[in-house]
């Protein structure tokens, strides 16, 4: 196990005086897990990626200031790579992870999630059939709280230019994705100032201007229902007006598709507003219907 030192604030990543960023083997994919407090979770993930059939990746865990047995874990696996950082939430995590990464391709696990055996092959095979694609995610299979359920109609996935489905709720999941490491360098990382719904922010930004590909062998085990699930916590719209809010201020969108994001952004402040005023929150009522008036078609 290689160990990378603790990030004090984000962006500063130490790596050990031993370790050769120059002369590293240079592998196929970057699977990069974020994990925080999750030990017996993170064993089962990190077992799902050691048990794939597709073998030249690199795996880097980012313990994202962990308290429970997560260092201990990780030390008993010598073939990782290992970011230790101060807790600066999921997407600082992912990040480290993507500015730590060497492989052309990227991949992410979510250390609540597992992937079955061929997920990394199935990628790597359709990224071969098709050079031009940049990203891809395939199905999966929901577990919550331990019984299988399944998705209901609006969770139903697309492929390809799917940015008018992404807008109503997030359809591309962080533990079926594999992209291009290009694709992060050109539309940017995970947005460290939203505390959720930041792999919202980030799909929004590509499928606006890029396909997203959808592989239909469900390949990944997506696992809900536990106490520290992020998806779980009340009141995330205001992190997808944000997100909308970002991305009609961006510039990138067709007319198309600014009516469908206006449209939704009106929406979601009109469901948050009325919320803000049974709670007695004016100020924050206000504030999300002047935002819904900002944006015109």
């Amino acid at each position: 196990m290689i160990v990378v030192e603790a990030r004090s604030k984000p962006n500063d990543t130490k790596f050990p005086a031993s370790y050769d960023l120059e002369n590293r083997l240079v592998p196929t994919v970057s699977v990069i897990i974020p994990t925080h407090n999750r030990a017996r979770l993170l064993k089962e993930a990190l077992g799902s990626v050691l048990a794939q059939d597709f073998r030249d990746f690199e795996l880097i865990v980012v313990d994202d200031g962990s308290t429970d047995d997560t260092s201990q874990l990780l030390g008993s696996y010598p073939q990782i790579l290992v970011v230790r950082q101060d807790h600066h939430g999921v997407s600082a995590a992912r990040n480290s992870g993507i500015a730590l990464a060497s492989g052309r391709f990227v991949a992410f696990l979510d250390s609540d999630d597992l992937w079955l055996p061929g997920k990394l092959s199935t990628q790597a095979a359709f990224f071969e059939s098709d050079p031009t694609a940049l990203i891809c995610q395939t199905e999966e299979v929901w577990i919550r709280n331990g019984i299988r359920v399944n998705p209901k109609k609006r969770h139903k996935k697309h492929s390809g230019m799917i940015f008018e489905h992404c807008l109503e709720l997030c359809l591309v999941s962080p533990s079926a994705v594999m992209m291009q490491r290009r694709l992060l360098e050109e539309v940017g990382g995970f947005d460290e100032s939203l505390p959720a719904c930041e792999d919202y922010d980030l799909w929004l930004r590509i499928a606006c201007r890029f396909p997203i590909y959808l592989i239909s062998s469900p390949l990944v085990i997506k696992r809900g229902g536990h106490e520290d699930q992020l998806s779980s916590e009340p009141g995330l719209d205001r992190f997808r007006v944000r997100a909308v809010e970002k991305i009609l201020e961006s510039g990138f969108l067709t007319t198309e598709q600014r009516t469908a994001a206006v449209e939704i952004l009106k929406r979601k402040c009109a469901v948050y507003a009325g919320g803000c005023l049974k709670r007695g929150r004016v100020n924050d009522a206000n504030h999300y219907i002047q935002l819904s008036r900002r944006f015109t078609c």
